[in-house]
């Protein structure tokens, strides 16, 4: 029985990433070619998943091995789970939030924003497309278009505008993440267990990450790649390049 719903939920995930593979390669592609030309002038790629587990996007592409150097995750402590959870979830509704963190980046016209949620309404994600927009970033968004379009302009969690972060970015690439994000149902329980959206965007962050690269790769550039400081010559390999993004990436 065990196996039977551990197979079952593999199989769902499995779908999901398949149905990402199959309708928006094209979107990834697009996206890449941000990135990859963002990276060939040496400028930065501001990653940001304002909201609980969205949090987990930005730090899945940053400082990781097979990772793209030139990633600056923003972690911004308001939104972190380990500040407490109900904390969280009210700031990612307080409506102005989101400028704040942008502002205080300093993001502007020469910056790339990947903007990363699975449900793509929250107030703190909206404010932070909006204000970015405003400031000339080029935006990338991450989320679920059904998950969007199936919320309610009145639930407590949207944005004063009500708007979706789909319609705000320059790229959109949808998660495809079901509504409520729980996939399995058990018999005995009213609510049904077990998410997806941490491997929904997981998936799109590498794929990007590795379209990234074919891009670059394409060009004649090789962009700087973390190796795990954990495999023989991790430290030497990327002890080359530290000093080049020090004082730069927040974060490092």
């Amino acid at each position: 029985m065990a196996d039977g719903t551990f197979r079952g939920y593999l199989d769902t995930v499995h779908g999901l990433l398949e149905r990402i593979l199959t309708e928006e390669s094209e979107a990834i592609r697009a996206a890449a070619e941000l990135l990859a030309e963002q990276i060939e002038a040496d400028r930065l790629v501001h990653v940001f998943g304002p909201g609980g587990h969205s949090n987990l996007a930005a730090q899945e592409v940053f400082f990781r091995a097979g990772g793209l150097m030139h990633v600056s995750a923003i972690l911004d402590e308001g939104t972190l789970l380990s500040n407490g959870a109900l904390r969280s979830m009210a700031i990612e509704r307080t409506p102005g939030y989101g400028r704040v963190v942008i502002a205080d980046r300093g993001l502007g016209a020469d910056d790339l924003l990947v903007l990363v949620n699975a449900y793509g309404i929250n107030a703190a994600l909206i404010d932070a497309a909006l204000t970015a927009r405003e400031r000339g970033v080029r935006l990338i968004g991450i989320s679920s278009r059904e998950h969007a379009e199936n919320t309610a302009p009145d639930h407590p969690a949207r944005h004063p505008s009500k708007a979706n972060l789909h319609d705000l970015v320059d790229v959109a690439i949808d998660s495809k993440v079901p509504i409520g994000d729980a996939v399995m149902d058990v018999a005995g329980s009213a609510e049904p267990v077990a998410a997806v959206s941490t491997f929904a965007n997981a998936y799109v962050l590498n794929c990007l990450t590795l379209a990234t690269v074919e891009t670059l790769a394409a060009r004649g550039v090789e962009p700087p790649v973390w190796r795990s400081g954990n495999a023989p010559g991790g430290d030497e390999a990327n002890g080359r390049f530290l000093q080049r993004f020090r004082g730069r990436v927040r974060s490092l």
